[in-house]
């Protein structure tokens, strides 16, 4: 990962699934601050942009410069930003695949276009909306991935069911103890023992969620 605020990064790397998941070896996350590629006194990353209008832009040679004095094998390029194509599971799972990821993250109005075209580098965006940096992309990015990997969670079934997984249909809802929770109770067919009863309901339950939530998937 490659940032102006590595210390963003750092506290969310080191708990939960993600946490462990770096502890043990089975992902290799390493932090990279880009002013560390910067040539000037005043360490900057970035200019105003040609043609007028608000906002800083990052400039192209701090951004070539680490991307090139890493591991030639650094693998797949993404650039995190909302002008970027869509993050969905299936992508997710096409990067799990890959054995090793760069990742810039954005900031001010975004990349120099030459970043982009030149290195190069995909646009990467986890949904249709604007934050200050690419940092919690990635983070997002890093976790969706990660979870993917061989031997990060219990059982493969627990991601092999999740919302998505199963191209236009939402994860079924999910119930626990008590059976009975200020009047609402748990739906008969899961504590009846019928496990083809069971899987049917809960694909039932599942299209139905999705016409309700996310009616574009249904």
């Amino acid at each position: 990962m490659i940032t102006i605020f590595p210390g963003l990064l750092a506290p969310f790397l080191t708990e939960s699934l993600l946490g462990k998941a770096v502890a043990s070896g089975r992902v290799d996350v390493r932090v990279h601050d880009l002013r560390d590629w910067t040539t000037d006194p005043h360490r900057s990353v970035d200019d105003a942009s040609y043609g007028g209008g608000p906002g800083m832009v990052l400039k192209p040679e701090p951004l070539f410069a680490a991307v090139e004095s890493l591991d030639p094998d650094r693998g797949r390029v993404l650039a995190l930003s909302p002008a970027g194509r869509r993050m969905d599971q299936r992508l997710v799972a096409e990067l799990a695949s890959q054995p090793h990821l760069t990742l810039l993250c954005g900031r001010y109005e975004g990349f120099d276009e030459r970043v982009i075209d030149g290195l190069p580098a995909e646009e990467i965006s986890i949904g249709d909306y604007v934050l200050a940096g690419g940092e919690l992309p990635a983070l997002v990015l890093i976790e969706a991935v990660t979870r993917l990997l061989p031997g990060v969670i219990g059982s493969n079934e627990s991601h092999e069911r999740d919302s998505f997984s199963d191209p236009g249909l939402l994860d079924h809802p999910h119930y626990t103890r008590p059976p009975d929770f200020r009047g609402m109770r748990v739906p008969d067919v899961l504590t009846s023992g019928d496990h083809e009863a069971i899987q049917a309901w809960r694909l039932e339950v599942g299209r139905a969620k999705t016409r309700r939530n996310r009616p574009d998937l249904a």
